[in-house]
């Protein structure tokens, strides 16, 4: 199953750069305001604030863009921001039997998946992913498609046990 939200990648970029515009102008009204019009008294603080907290949420939310691959053998994730200057883009590859369990965390502002896998040591390796930007259909396919390679990786572990 293949899975990715790239097709919002004009609006996410819009909005980013619309927030950081928005702080910026927030920044500057900020500024003339305070030193040159006085017109808002101590309310002016609020074209910073506003401007601020938008722009805060939309980075918090974490990464836009999530692509998941599960045909063939292996299951790959890529996370990445639409702003490149946030953060560095995440990408896994693993094979399937790897796979141990998943959680998605759903927070009021922003949702994590976090992908628990088994390394050649028998040690867990714990991948985090933002999955704040899915759809709720989008995050039920993942759901259904992580739960199928994990149930099929259970009925192999049983039958090689018997």
């Amino acid at each position: 199953m293949r899975l990715n939200n790239r097709n919002k990648q004009g609006r996410y970029n819009f909005l980013g750069t619309l927030f950081l515009l928005a702080f910026l102008f927030g920044v500057i009204a900020f500024t003339l305001e305070k030193y040159r019009f006085d017109i808002l008294g101590s309310e002016s603080v609020f074209l910073i604030i506003v401007p601020a907290v938008f722009l805060c949420i939309f980075y918090v939310r974490g990464r836009q863009i999530f692509e998941y691959d599960s045909d063939g053998e292996a299951l790959n994730f890529k996370n990445r921001n639409v702003l490149m200057f946030f953060d560095k883009p995440i990408s896994d590859e693993f094979p399937k039997y790897k796979l141990m369990s998943y959680e998605i965390i759903n927070a009021v502002i922003f949702k994590r998946l976090f992908i628990t896998i088994s390394s050649k040591k028998n040690h867990r390796i714990i991948l985090k992913y933002d999955v704040s930007y899915l759809t709720k259909k989008e995050l039920n396919d993942l759901k259904i498609s992580l739960s199928k390679v994990i149930k099929t990786n259970q009925e192999i572990k049983r039958e090689n046990n018997s």
